[in-house]
């Protein structure tokens, strides 16, 4: 008996992709396609609505093997990755302790991060008491001028408890440019420090020296082409530099540990860690290496601290999650998760299990780490991969034509070109074009933080004078933190009354966005169901103590309904027009002067009405 096999929806005849866009421009009624349908992303790329085969047809990115160069799918033939954990270091024993605690609980990547006097013999083997360093991934971060002697001191560790060091992996985080990017410090040590680090990790082959630290573009709201274009020409530099110095390309390019950072744009996510892979291979072999595989990326990721709030905390879960399945369906070595509390005060037990459990579900529930770049053959990932790579190319190209990175960071052209994405990003978060979630759009209208925080001290002790510019780590939230911390810390708390009258669905849609815009500033919000005329909602209003008055009404009512509440409530409140009516220069006429709308900049509006009703604080949260 023979089996017979159907094609499944072969009844539906194949529809070409002329038809399709017939259609869509029929639908659109003459709207132009690229203006309505195509998504214009920061990275400076258009996205389409939709992909077909034909679009990927013939790349060979899009049928490459994981593990075969250039490993846009992958460095390996399985998708697992280690579950970090930073642990910042005052005291070593205690520091031992809480390391072999969470190797209990899931971890199998320790990070340790202390400062330059604690490079000492006693204080490594107190750190590493009991821990097996074959078991684990070991990663340290110390002030870079104390590196050279924390490489010789872990690898006599190593030879004292008879451990193959051969056997061992991780990293030791001499970070070139570091210094220069954080905190405008000039690279003093330059290429001479870097070589003698190099040098030096040589008693250590398992482990990466030198760090790449992409992420700090990314903490400082920098768009995906320039953390993966910058990072490209930082790692492309340390080649450089080092291959003059007379090390091989190859073997400098093995010893580079690149740490990205993993913000909440998804997709776009998944395609810069495949497009790093890709075009650090590229970069790599353009050196004459001996082996293709000197240009396998090591890729560690940490989620974003940009998108971070301190406001509806919980929230942060839920962007660090998105952030995390992101990179791990891309392929990365590793993952660091922030824990939810981190943007206000130091994690405590609870919010570090959370963090933790985040990357076990989805291992151990979700089996992520069963499938090898499952995005593979995605039109839109093929897409978004090939794009994101043009775009950073580019930069890198661009940044090669300054002289380099160094030259680059040095003029100070780097870190403005971020800063200046950082800004156009908060600029966005203002008028609601990026929404962080309980900041900037339906806040948490009773909630209070002024007393959760708390100041995190940083473990790095340096105190130079810096020389040149740095870049801003503000996190796109802080702006309307501060403005909510202000009320807060001022003893009072405005009070806003929806006056709501005229079309039912109109007012209850007006007073609903203006409840969220006046909680962003922490403002008590007074809604209602409406009132049968002005009058009695001026008088409700009065009653209430308001200090803000918002009518909310149908744009056609406006021009009746509000001069008579204005006039009604003759200066006793703040008045405010919710919407962009046509009768607007009319009611400016007559003496109104607040409107606000889906293209108020949210932010500098709710700072005036600050200004006016709130004696300025002194002092402020970053």
């Amino acid at each position: 008996m023979t089996e017979s096999k159907e094609k499944l929806f072969s009844e539906f005849p194949p529809v070409s992709t002329d038809e399709w866009m017939a259609k869509i421009t029929a639908d659109l009624k003459g709207a132009p396609f690229e203006k309505k349908m195509v998504w214009k992303t920061g990275e400076g790329f258009g996205v389409n609505p939709f992909y077909r085969s034909e679009d990927i047809e013939g790349w060979k990115t899009a049928s490459s093997l994981p593990g075969v160069f250039p490993y846009v799918r992958g460095t390996k033939r399985d998708n697992d990755w280690k579950i970090r954990q930073d642990i910042d270091v005052r005291d070593f024993r205690a520091a031992n302790a809480r390391a072999l605690d969470l190797l209990q609980k899931g971890v199998t990547s320790l990070g340790f991060r202390f400062a330059g006097e604690g490079v000492k013999a006693e204080n490594i083997a107190a750190l590493l008491e009991g821990i097996c360093p074959e078991a684990v991934e070991l990663n340290f971060s110390t002030c870079p001028g104390r590196t050279v002697a924390l490489i010789a001191l872990l690898a006599d560790y190593l030879a004292g408890k008879g451990v193959d060091a051969e056997k061992c992996c991780g990293s030791i985080g001499y970070s070139p440019f570091g210094r220069l990017l954080k905190k405008g410090l000039p690279d003093e040590g330059g290429t001479e420090e870097a070589a003698a680090v190099l040098e030096a990790a040589g008693v250590l082959p398992g482990f990466r020296a030198l760090s790449v630290d992409a992420y700090l573009f990314c903490d400082a709201g920098a768009y995906l082409s320039q953390e993966l274009g910058y990072a490209l020409a930082w790692g492309s530099e340390i080649v450089a530099q080092l291959s003059d110095a007379g090390f091989a390309p190859g073997h400098v390019a093995r010893k580079i540990k690149f740490n990205f950072g993993i913000s909440s744009n998804y997709f776009m996510e998944i395609a810069k860690f495949r497009a790093a892979r890709w075009l650090w291979a590229e970069i790599v072999a353009a050196y004459g290496t001996e082996c293709a595989c000197d240009g396998k990326m090591s890729a560690h990721a940490r989620t974003s601290g940009w998108n971070l709030t301190i406001y509806d905390a919980y929230v942060n879960l839920l962007r660090t999650q998105t952030e995390t399945m992101s990179a791990a369906l891309a392929g990365v070595d590793s993952i660091t998760v922030s824990p939810f509390d981190s943007a206000y005060r130091t994690p405590d037990d609870f919010s570090e299990r959370i963090a933790r459990n985040q990357q076990l579900l989805l291992k151990e529930e979700c089996h992520f780490d069963k499938v090898v770049d499952p995005s593979a053959g995605s039109y839109y990932i093929e897409m978004l991969t090939d794009s994101l790579a043009q775009a950073a190319w580019n930069l890198f190209l661009e940044t090669e034509d300054r002289g380099g990175f160094y030259a680059a960071a040095t003029s100070g052209a780097v870190q403005q070109a971020v800063n200046a994405s950082s800004l156009a990003r908060r600029k966005a978060v203002a008028t609601r074009r990026e929404i962080l979630l309980g900041s900037n759009q339906y806040p948490n209208f009773t909630e209070t933080a002024a007393s959760k925080i708390a100041d995190n001290d940083d473990a790095c002790r340096c105190t130079a004078a810096a020389d040149l510019p740095a870049l801003d780590f503000r996190r796109g939230a802080s702006e309307f933190e501060e403005l909510r911390l202000a009320t807060e810390r001022s003893g009072r708390t405005p009070k806003v009354f929806m006056l709501a009258v005229g079309n039912l669905a109109m007012r209850l849609a007006r007073s609903q966005f203006s409840c969220n815009f006046f909680a962003c500033a922490g403002y008590r919000v007074i809604d209602n169901l409406g009132f049968e005329t002005v009058e009695a909602g001026v008088e409700a209003a009065l009653q209430a103590e308001a200090e803000i008055v918002v009518l909310c009404s149908s744009d056609d009512e406006y021009a009746e309904y509000a001069p008579a509440a204005f006039k009604a409530l003759d200066g006793r409140a703040e008045f405010v027009v919710a919407g962009a009516p046509a009768c607007a220069d009319d009611l400016r006429a007559q003496g109104i002067k607040n409107f606000i709308n889906i293209k108020s900049n949210v932010l500098d509006t709710l700072r005036e009405f600050n200004r006016r009703l709130i004696k300025p604080q002194d002092g402020k949260h970053e």
